[in-house]
């Protein structure tokens, strides 16, 4: 099934609730901006691209709530619910990206009656769901290429299909390879404190009959020591113009272990995800969570003392000197990243039919 859409008579976000994961599978249908929200806030979605998504949708549904046929009390409505909704996480470039193109469709929108206004909102919205299917099969199709049959391949946290609509991205390789009658051996770190890949990429590579084995995050390294990872693929939530990369907490850690044992390391990501007006990864906002998470979940009662602080951040940078290779929609980027994602971007504005490899 898909990871979100929206319902037959277009009035609900449809969405698989990963905080239940893997004991129970729930879809959950939501409307309210309330709802939605939380939803994105508590990571009952989650994943760069699946936000993008539930973000578009969401904004439709927003503008559905807005009743007046006046424009301009309809454009001061529509950002003020924009920004409620980007309220809701701070790092993953892909809300914000998916937001601020909804809200084009509405100031192009400035003398049309706002009925049809709302109609080529769900139209931008379908679009968005629609091309985020074909740019994780393009991602996985260029990836795939830097893989070889029996390839040992550790990823962190969930960049799979449960983070996108269907294929995702750090896992679309892999899903592309099996495909095509590849073998891998999965390696997947727990994650903590979410435990996204203890939770949700096990189970979806489990459901997918991938040789799969669960690692906790301190194994990472007697794993490669002892020859076993041929390859490192991670996601990326925010992509600076130098190419440090912003992804859940630890990837940086995965990084460095990697370049000590000679590991290609790749971060598969979408055009959607690079943030050209963030230098570097020191411009990124690093979202902080509730210390609960570390101290309290998964645990029948509290694991630390009630006095200790907590440092709880949600995701780190990793340098792009650390980064092997970015797996694109439109090709593979290498370093020097730099040169390499201003040529991307630049190709981008005088062609939308990329090349494959840059």
């Amino acid at each position: 099934m898909d990871t979100v859409g929206i319902s037959e008579d277009g009035t609900k976000l449809v969405l698989i609730d990963q905080t239940k994961l893997p004991g129970e599978v729930r879809m959950l249908q939501l409307s309210s901006q309330e709802e939605i929200r939380e939803a994105i806030y508590s990571l009952r979605v989650r994943g760069a691209p699946a936000i993008g998504v539930a973000a578009g949708y969401g904004a439709y549904l927003a503008a559905r709530e807005i009743d007046t046929e006046d424009y301009g009390e309809f454009l001061s409505r529509f950002k003020e619910k924009k920004e409620y909704l980007a309220s809701a996480r701070p790092t993953a470039v892909n809300l914000f990206w998916a937001l601020d193109r909804m809200e084009r469709v509405v100031t192009a929108g400035r003398g049309k009656p706002v009925g049809q206004i709302v109609r080529e909102l769900r139209e931008e919205a379908d679009r968005i769901r629609g091309e985020d299917i074909l740019c994780c099969r393009k991602i996985g199709e260029n990836g795939v290429s830097l893989l070889k049959d029996g390839f040992g391949v550790l990823t962190h946290c969930n960049a799979g299909r449960l983070a996108a609509v269907r294929y995702g991205t750090a896992l679309a390789p892999v899903y592309v390879g099996m495909e095509r009658g590849m073998k891998f051996r999965m390696f997947c770190d727990e994650t903590r404190p979410l435990l996204q890949g203890a939770r949700l990429t096990a189970y979806e590579l489990c459901s997918a009959g991938a040789d799969t084995t669960l690692i906790c995050d301190n194994m990472a390294a007697g794993v490669m020591k002892k020859g076993w990872v041929q390859a490192v693929l991670v996601g990326a939530d925010r992509i600076a113009a130098n190419g440090d990369t912003a992804n859940k907490i630890g990837t940086s850690g995965v990084a460095v272990l990697a370049s000590r044992y000679e590991i290609p390391f790749y971060v598969c990501a979408p055009r959607s995800t690079f943030d050209l007006n963030c230098k570097t990864g020191a411009d990124i906002a690093i979202e902080e969570r509730p210390a609960e998470e570390v101290t309290d979940l998964w645990y029948q009662k509290r694991m630390a003392p009630k006095e200790v602080r907590v440092y709880n951040p949600a995701f780190d940078v990793t340098d792009a000197g650390d980064i092997s290779a970015i797996v694109t929609e439109s090709g593979v980027l290498r370093p020097p990243f730099t040169s390499s994602i201003a040529e991307l971007f630049k190709r981008e504005e005088q062609s939308p039919d990329l090349g494959r490899d840059s």
